[in-house]
């Protein structure tokens, strides 16, 4: 089979969950013919075909099987019917620290993750430089690694990941943990890979990762295929199935947005005083959100509201704007820009939530969790929190043009 391609052909995967576990050799005789065991298919009839070189996302709700999926693929796990083959050497990291011995240093897992993924010492020696600068790891590399932090674990194992020079590349949520920079640095890595010709399948519940990194992604729904196509509008599809829910529990896996998707809102950005993109501000110094709202469909003007939230989700300060009185013409794309004077924030980092709703009825249209964060050092004589004041207002036509997508 061609290196880099799969092939899946009605592969379901079937968990059989006992009613009580027995714990001891007496439970297990007094239990026995009391309770049936029930059968859980996590994955039902899932037939697809990724081509080399291709990048394919993997989105649905929590327990749709998309983990699962990736566990047959990499091999840990086997169908319970159907056909899946794999071309080629596969990298993956599926689970934080998978594969790490606790009280292994972080050097010797790096030649024990590397052997699990089929490289030998002379490998993994030839590598181990590369590996330990790419996870910043250099002064820790020699601690054990239960003494590392999640971010720390999840960074090594990347970096071993990466550096296996698979053919096949398996990522699962590897984003919901760590800073923005390491963010950067493995997107780069990771689209490096697929420059070089290399298979991607990718599962996360950021819809922007997804849509950068896929061209393509299929939605799983109850472990069935419920879409396979585009990658912006399976995303679509994802979203409606949240839009109900106000607070979908998958926010604690990386979700940032979600809505029923008649009206979106695209290209936020922040400006300083100067009109130039910035996220970093000095306290007291004026900035300026700019978005677009626009629908697909013709709609009634929706009602936007935002808040400015600090660290560990704090809610600082909130509003609402009425797009029907900033211009809103049935769905065309709306330029928009508030105007904050001074930044009333001591110092720290701060993000902005938007969302869209209809402002009859209250149905979420799109919500972004963090539409744009902004870092605020101390300056002048800034001692505290006060009221964010601000102005909305439809941006200049000229300037419409220049909004940047992310």
């Amino acid at each position: 089979m061609t290196p880099g391609a799969v092939r899946a052909e009605s592969v379901s995967r079937r968990f059989r969950v006992e009613a009580t576990e027995a714990r001891t050799l007496k439970e297990l005789v007094l239990a026995r013919g009391r309770g049936r065991a029930t059968d859980v298919w996590a994955l039902r009839d899932v037939s697809f075909a990724i081509e080399p070189g291709e990048a394919v996302g993997l989105v649905g709700r929590n327990g749709s099987g998309k983990t699962t999926l990736l566990k047959l693929v990499s091999g840990i796990l086997k169908p319970t019917s159907g056909t899946l083959c794999v071309g080629g050497r596969v990298g993956s990291l599926l689970e934080l620290g998978a594969g790490f011995h606790p009280d292994f240093s972080g050097r010797e897992n790096v030649f024990l993750n590397g052997a699990i993924h089929g490289l030998s010492r002379t490998q993994v020696r030839e590598r181990l430089d590369e590996i330990v600068s790419f996870a910043g790891l250099e002064e820790a590399i020699d601690l054990p690694v239960r003494t590392y932090s999640s971010g720390m674990t999840m960074r090594l194992g990347f970096a071993i990941a990466a550096h296996v020079e698979a053919d096949l590349l398996l990522l699962d949520e590897v984003f919901a943990v760590g800073d923005e920079a390491f963010q950067r640095k493995c997107f780069g890595k990771i689209f490096e890979f697929k420059q070089r010709g290399g298979t991607i399948v990718f599962v996360s519940h950021d819809a922007s990762a997804v849509e950068r990194l896929c061209d393509r992604a299929i939605l799983l729904r109850h472990g069935v295929v419920e879409f396979d196509g585009p990658t912006h509008d399976a995303i679509v599809r994802y979203h409606r199935l949240l839009a109900e829910e106000e607070d979908p529990a998958e926010r604690g896996a990386g979700l940032r947005e979600w809505g029923s998707g008649e009206a979106r809102i695209d290209a936020v950005e922040l400006l300083g005083a100067d009109g130039e993109p910035r996220n970093q501000f000095l306290a007291g110094e004026g900035a300026t959100l700019r978005l677009q709202v626009s629908a697909e469909q013709p709609l009634l003007a929706p009602r936007l509201s935002w808040e400015l939230r600090g660290e560990g989700g704090i809610l600082l300060a909130a509003g609402l704007a009425e797009l029907g009185d900033l211009g809103w013409d049935g769905g065309a794309p709306l330029p928009l820009r508030f105007e904050i004077e001074r930044l009333p924030l001591a110092d720290g980092r701060f993000t902005f939530r938007l969302a869209l709703t209809d402002p009859d009825s209250g149905r979420l249209l799109h919500h972004l969790d963090e539409a744009a964060a902004l870092l605020v050092y101390p300056g002048g004589d800034e001692r505290g929190l006060v009221r964010v004041e601000g102005s909305w207002a439809r941006e200049e036509s000229g300037a419409a043009a220049e909004l940047r997508h992310p």
